[in-house]
């Protein structure tokens, strides 16, 4: 099966929030490709430690450059770059199935370089309150995967509270 989204996390660096993100990849039928360095280990004995019981599911691939999955892509793959860094906003975009959803590590999200190049893909979640420098990089990748979704209308609200994925 194809996945709906893939949620591509560049550099990660805290294994809770890649482990929320592999439960969102596995929730929403997306898949998670991780870019090394990796701020942790992913042999068997972490993620048992760490609980996460779902994780052999995960539509998991692993690569040692973000490069390299650009070259394993699809030719058409569209890429596209969260940062706080970025001015437009990702309900601006018009998300596609099968769309590489570019997320950075924790501590300093995407490189600079890598957003001036990506420019016309680079999107940011609008946070209208004070404060807060960024979103949990889980969050993050939640509102924007669930807004692909939507966009698709792979997803439509049944009642107030009540989420249905549309197979």
């Amino acid at each position: 099966m194809q996945p709906r989204f893939h949620i591509v996390m560049f550099h990660p660096e805290i294994p809770h929030n890649t482990g929320a993100a592999g439960r969102l990849a596995l929730a929403t039928g997306s898949r998670l490709h991780l870019i090394r360095p990796l701020g942790f280990s992913l042999d068997e004995k972490h993620v048992r430690r760490t609980g996460l019981d779902y994780w052999a599911k995960v539509d998991l691939h692993v690569w040692d450059s973000l490069e390299e999955l650009k070259q394993a892509a699809d030719p058409s793959a569209r890429f596209w770059y969260l940062s706080t860094k970025a001015s437009r906003s990702h309900w601006e975009a018009d998300f596609r199935e099968r769309d590489y959803l570019v997320f950075g590590p924790e501590s300093r999200g995407l490189p600079e370089s890598m957003l001036k190049e990506h420019a016309g893909t680079a999107l940011t979640i609008p946070m209208p309150g004070e404060g807060s420098r960024s979103l949990n990089l889980s969050t993050a990748v939640a509102i924007v995967l669930y807004e692909g979704l939507r966009q698709l209308s792979l997803i439509h609200i049944s009642e107030p509270t009540r989420l249905d994925v549309i197979s």
